[in-house]
């Protein structure tokens, strides 16, 4: 039975989603979970990764397990052993062909930026700026780096691994919610670092820093070396709020679309 699950978590005591020996992770917390109510060997396939400090509020991930537990019962059973900064919210039965990663249609992330006065109960889960912004400037950016485009200059690093840069950007939305700002990405997938890059530009021209023409003009490979990269900023303002698999999911490989994981959520 392929088990598909939905997670909840605070980033900030983890050191990121994907397991690494000696530090507490998403992943290899859930997975201990997972293994000590199945009593079985299950690895955990997620559909994002997300760095240290930053959060979720729906994350994928799905297992694979011969344990006869009706599957509305995994976040109960789970949910007992989990610690409180990790929640599963759902689960759900897969087809065995599943794969969280490859068939994701796309993933949206937020990033939030408090313009206001200082707030000790957001500031794990929003980027304190504390000054006004110019809003209109902001929009502005971020309509530039909608569709698909190289952002091999909107990363923080590029896995090796990884031989294409170039993204596709469905939506991107800023907007003002009482003193906050949030920064809406919905695409296919994100690189290392991206998502808190394109924060970092848009929070640039909002600010006055970085006239907005240079956020186009760092999508050009023959102008972006003459150009300062722009900031990444800080983890805990990014949460992965969704990942999204159609009302009909599938493999997307095999219509000759790779769904890169996404190696952001710094």
């Amino acid at each position: 039975m392929r088990i598909k699950l939905t997670v909840a978590y605070d980033g900030t005591d983890f050191k990121g989603w994907a397991a690494n020996a000696g530090h507490r992770t998403v992943q290899r917390t859930l997975t201990e979970a997972v293994r000590r109510i199945s009593g079985e060997e299950n690895e955990i396939v997620g559909a994002s990764r997300t760095d240290s400090g930053a959060h979720a509020k729906a994350a994928v991930c799905h297992f694979d397990t011969h344990r006869p537990i009706p599957v509305e019962n995994w976040p109960r059973a789970l949910n007992q052993v989990l610690p409180k900064d990790l929640a599963v919210i759902r689960s759900q039965q897969m087809p065995d062909d599943f794969n969280s990663r490859f068939w994701a249609l796309d993933r949206h992330y937020r990033y939030r930026i408090l313009v206001g006065a200082r707030d000790p109960h957001r500031e794990r889960f929003a980027y304190f700026h504390g000054r006004p912004v110019d809003l209109e400037a902001m929009q502005d950016a971020a309509s530039r780096l909608r569709g698909t485009h190289d952002f091999s200059a909107y990363t923080e690093e590029v896995d090796l691994n990884v031989t294409n840069t170039m993204r596709t950007l469905f939506d991107f939305q800023v907007r003002q919610v009482r003193d906050e700002v949030w920064v809406d990405v919905v695409g296919t997938a994100f690189l290392r670092g991206m998502m808190r890059r394109m924060a970092g530009v848009v929070l640039e021209v909002g600010r006055g820093y970085r006239p907005v023409v240079e956020v186009s003009r760092l999508l050009d490979s023959q102008e972006r070396n003459q150009l300062q990269w722009p900031v990444v900023l800080p983890a805990r303002g990014l949460c992965l709020m969704r990942v999204r698999y159609g009302r009909h999911p599938k493999d997307f490989r095999k219509d000759g679309f790779e769904a890169y994981a996404d190696q952001t959520a710094d």
